[in-house]
């Protein structure tokens, strides 16, 4: 699980709790503390954060309760364009053998011409202006024909962090809205779990067994 730009948070810790709850191994990689920084909210911190989660992906795959057939990566904002670096094969997954299985990305701001190694979910809100959503339907809509699919799921009247419950009332930090909205946050976790479920059984069943 990587972080927005304002570093680990008790909606971190939400997340890893959640996800932990069905039954999944949950790591949250904090990419700001070991390196003495409060935020990294001014920018272009996505492709240090990028390689982190394959130190993260590296250090699951030695544990002997983790399958390593079956990981995913999950980010927000900040964290959700790392995880889109982390899988473009064009960006930071050129460097690793080891791969992702499913990536999750909540309102990030979107690339070009992804060509991705394994499947991602996109969840943004559609008056987002911070991550514009618009950027992200390009991205969909230029997506190269080898690249593994993109779903997106757009929220309408929702905000960047719309899934960050203490954000009530919203608030304008760094020149955006941010703000929660109950009913995106609860559908989006829905389409998370399912995404989760769907994806990574598929990537344990096509894993070739051992002779």
């Amino acid at each position: 699980m990587l972080h927005g730009c304002g570093g680990i948070s008790s909606h971190s810790i939400d997340i890893t709790d959640r996800l932990g709850a069905w039954g999944y191994v949950a790591l949250a990689v904090d990419s700001l503390g070991p390196r003495g920084m409060a935020n990294a909210c001014v920018g272009g911190f996505g492709l240090r954060q990028a390689f982190d989660a394959y130190a993260a992906l590296r250090y699951l795959t030695q544990q002997e309760f983790v399958d390593p057939a079956r990981i995913a990566v999950l980010g927000q904002s900040m964290g959700g364009v790392a995880v889109l670096y982390a899988l473009d094969l064009d960006m930071v997954a050129q460097y690793f053998s080891e791969r992702f299985h499913a990536g999750i990305a909540y309102y990030p701001g979107c690339i070009a011409l992804p060509r991705f190694t394994a499947p991602v979910l996109i969840l943004i809100g559609e008056v987002d202006d911070w991550t514009p959503v618009a950027h992200c339907r390009d991205m969909v809509r230029h997506a190269r024909p080898d690249s593994a699919p993109i779903a997106m799921t757009v929220y309408p009247g929702a905000y960047h962090a719309f899934d960050v419950v203490q954000l009530q009332p919203g608030r304008r930090v760094f020149g955006h809205w941010i703000e929660y909205n109950g009913a995106a946050a609860k559908d989006a976790e829905v389409r998370v779990r399912a995404f989760l479920g769907t994806h990574l059984e598929t990537a344990a069943a096509q894993e070739p067994t051992a002779k």
